[in-house]
């Protein structure tokens, strides 16, 4: 008897700000390590953030918002001063600066957002 197994990838979902794609769950777990890994890129590499004055997140951010933690963070931010905080698949994740970062922050112009 020969038992043939199905070793295609099938990429489902996207990051929000890279378009990264995840991998399917029933892949006997590789997506818990790609997945993390594509979060951590999505979330650091050419950082926009929205802003770097404030110290708690705003209501109701959409999936994909990056913040620079302003000092004397509190409530969700609490404790993370200086770092990215990014909001993925519905809950904040937290990236300390590395050396050699870039980061744009957005600032308003009339009615219009610019980077």
């Amino acid at each position: 008897m020969l038992l043939l197994l199905d070793t295609r990838i099938t990429f489902v979902d996207e990051t929000p700000n890279l378009a990264l794609s995840y991998i399917v769950a029933a892949q006997a777990q590789k997506q818990v390590t790609h997945n993390g890994a594509i979060r951590a890129l999505d979330a650091v590499l050419q950082i926009g953030a929205l802003a770097r004055d404030l110290a708690a997140p705003r209501g109701s951010p959409a999936n994909g918002d990056r913040y620079i933690v302003a000092p004397s963070a509190s409530g969700a931010w609490l404790g993370k001063e200086g770092q990215i905080a990014a909001f993925q698949d519905g809950a904040w994740s937290f990236y300390p600066p590395r050396e050699g970062w870039i980061a744009r922050v957005a600032y308003w112009v009339g009615w219009r957002a610019s980077i």
